[in-house]
């Protein structure tokens, strides 16, 4: 369960972040609207926040989820993002995670790794290896979890045009469920897990996230959130429109811990 959780707000020139979509330039304050309820959303889930002021000199700083992996076991490992331009936003997660993590572990050159790419399930993590998590960054993060006594598999996903990231086409609702998008749902690496696939058009609703006993959902697509209700999950259903805009879901808004 989910007690803390670092955030922070889009900056003014959040519209002139890194993208691969083409669905127009994000509204900044119809996106700060959107964030404040996301916060407000954790906050009545129990999790007390860790507020950083916005940066505009990394318009991408708002996805906190790229610059660490945090583990339930108590593992902080920061990461080394893929896209040059992201590589500053570590420092300012490193010195929050400082105070909480006497022992701040790191993906090392020419490893690279974006949180993105990397699905905790329990007691396993799928890792992607995409345009910006390498092989040998994915690697690295496979024996630091090792160490801490955790199984991993690698999923390349490089050839899987759909999605920038791991997660942005997979999301772990406990025990062995998996939400999955149809193009990465025959991959061995799923073998054994009970999975819930995505309908097509509805693929950016894949990342979803558990926060305690309520799935955190994305507005505006009715035919996921149906199946997930018809399990019994309880949704916290949340408008994502401007960050869908520049490749950001509900899990890159937050590191939770």
């Amino acid at each position: 369960m989910f007690r803390h959780a670092i955030v922070r707000p889009p900056a003014p020139n959040f519209a002139d972040g890194l993208t691969t979509v083409d669905l127009g330039r994000p509204d900044v304050a119809k996106a700060l609207a959107q964030h404040d309820a996301y916060c407000r959303a954790l906050e009545e889930s129990g999790l007390a926040l860790t507020r950083l002021p916005a940066d505009p000199h990394f318009p991408d700083s708002t996805f906190v989820e790229d610059t660490a992996v945090i583990t339930v076991r108590g593992s902080a490992i920061l990461t080394r993002p893929g896209a040059p331009s992201r590589s500053g936003e570590v420092v300012a997660i490193e010195e929050a995670l400082a105070s909480r993590f006497p022992r701040l572990l790191r993906i090392e050159a020419p490893g690279t790794v974006d949180g993105g790419d990397i699905d905790e399930a329990g007691e396993h993590f799928f890792i992607g290896v995409s345009r910006r998590t390498n092989e040998e960054g994915a690697r690295q993060l496979a024996r630091l979890l090792a160490a801490d006594g955790y199984t991993s598999s690698l999923y390349d996903i490089r050839g899987v045009d759909e999605i920038l990231h791991l997660k942005s086409g997979i999301a772990w609702l406990g025990g062995k469920t998996v939400v999955v998008i149809d193009a990465l749902a025959s991959h061995p690496a799923f073998a054994g897990w009970d999975l819930i696939r995505v309908p097509r058009g509805e693929e950016y609703a894949a990342n979803c996230i558990l926060v305690d006993d309520s799935v955190f959902f994305a507005e505006g697509f009715p035919l996921l959130e149906r199946a997930l209700r018809e399990r019994g999950y309880r949704l916290t259903v949340l408008p994502m429109s401007e960050f869908q805009k520049m490749d950001g879901g509900l899990s890159c808004l937050s590191l939770r811990f």
